[in-house]
């Protein structure tokens, strides 16, 4: 019988945190005495990783958000090295969160600890010098899109395209009426869902907008609209609250049921992220929204690359779900947008007909299991 192997496992984020949990579980199946401890969250404490933190709390976007957080992340950061030595492991996986990972790949490079990075850094659309880094201290990088596999390949790093986790996790409990009465909204009345995102700071940011939009909205379509706010349970259910408490609109907040709610409704407005390739998978017509501080975003005006910051838009390779970005992001600007579409049924078909197109772009469905025999094999024969 072959030794227990132990593997340090790193996520910063909500979606790092589902993801790698999901991940965890297949590793399990395969190889069930392998033990993991790390960074994370609580779906990956419910997998039985032994967190020493939990990090998706410290879930912050931005250049400036990030220095006002810096002696808490240097800490946090110091811990996991001391960790390290004392468990001694046998290979790292680190997920997405690359401001952090890439510096902790760095460090176990120089303990000879072989790195696995699931979720690529968004290298194509920024900071490409990133990937001399990477082929210096990455031995696998596992990614969801093919393009990456294709710009790593150019670059002589080691890749597999594994496809991407949302195909088997992005699916729905319930029919659209069966949510619609659960969250006491009527049936065949327009409804349209907020997705403010995923962290504190973007939630503030973008859901006044999205709220300002919905009252707009409603104010139009003389009351033939009803909305839904899907919470993300890593935000505190008071900062929806106090925000949608300021208007009076037909709209309910849910939580846990973000699946169901994006495929129940018949348009979203989106937070950028993942959230963009969740609701195109679920035919959802969409526009996209971010919006960060002045700071930040003129760090990222010089940093971006590609023409496009929604992923689904990146993934179709043009644009096919409207972005409404940092000073475009005006409720006025965007119901001038939004309104004629919500107007138009025909529309409203078309582009979710277009959104058809993304699912056979993103691989087939069972990343995770694929990710998980490719790490398990790296770590019986390194």
């Amino acid at each position: 019988m072959e030794n227990p192997k132990k593997i340090l496992i790193v996520a910063g984020e909500a979606s790092g945190d589902l993801h790698a949990s999901h991940l965890v579980e297949e590793i399990k199946k395969i190889q069930p005495r392998t033990s993991f401890f790390g960074l994370g969250g609580p779906k990956m404490k419910n997998q039985g990783v032994t967190l020493s933190c939990d990090l998706t709390k410290f879930a912050v976007v931005g250049f400036w958000e990030v220095l006002k957080n810096l002696f808490k992340f240097k800490k946090i950061f110091g811990d996991i090295l001391k960790k390290t030595d004392e468990e001694k492991p046998d290979l790292a996986i680190l997920v997405d969160y690359p401001g952090f990972n890439l510096r902790l790949a760095e460090e176990l490079y120089k303990k000879n600890i072989p790195v696995v990075y699931y979720i690529s850094p968004q290298i194509w659309a920024w900071g490409q010098k990133r990937i001399h880094l990477i082929k210096k201290v990455v031995k696998r990088m596992l990614v969801f899109f093919k393009f990456e596999e294709e710009l790593y390949k150019t670059h002589g790093v080691p890749v597999n395209f594994v496809g991407n986790p949302l195909l088997d996790t992005v699916k729905t409990s319930m029919p659209k009426e069966e949510l619609l009465r659960q969250a006491g909204l009527k049936p065949g009345v327009l409804t349209v869902c907020l997705l403010p995102g995923s962290r504190e700071k973007e939630v503030k940011a973008l859901l006044p907008i999205m709220l300002k939009c919905a009252k707009i909205i409603k104010g139009y379509l003389d009351g033939r609209a009803q909305f839904l706010v899907l919470r993300s349970s890593s935000v505190k259910e008071e900062i929806f609250t106090k925000a949608v408490n300021n208007y009076s609109l037909p709209i309910k907040i849910l939580t846990g049921k973000t699946y169901d709610g994006i495929a129940a409704s018949d348009f979203a407005l989106v937070c950028s992220g993942t959230a963009t390739l969740e609701t195109a998978i679920l035919a959802t017509p969409m526009i996209i929204l971010y919006k960060v501080s002045f700071l930040t975003w003129l760090f990222i005006r010089m940093m971006i690359k590609i023409p496009y910051i929604g992923l689904v838009n990146v993934v179709k390779g043009r644009k096919i779900a409207e972005e409404f970005v940092q000073f475009d992001a005006d409720p006025e600007k965007i119901c001038d947008y939004v309104i004629p579409i919500l107007h138009d049924k025909e529309k409203l078909a078309r582009l979710k007909l277009e959104l058809f197109s993304i699912k056979p772009l993103l691989g087939p469905p069972g990343a995770n299991l694929r990710a998980a025999k490719d790490i398990v094999d790296l770590l019986n024969n390194y």
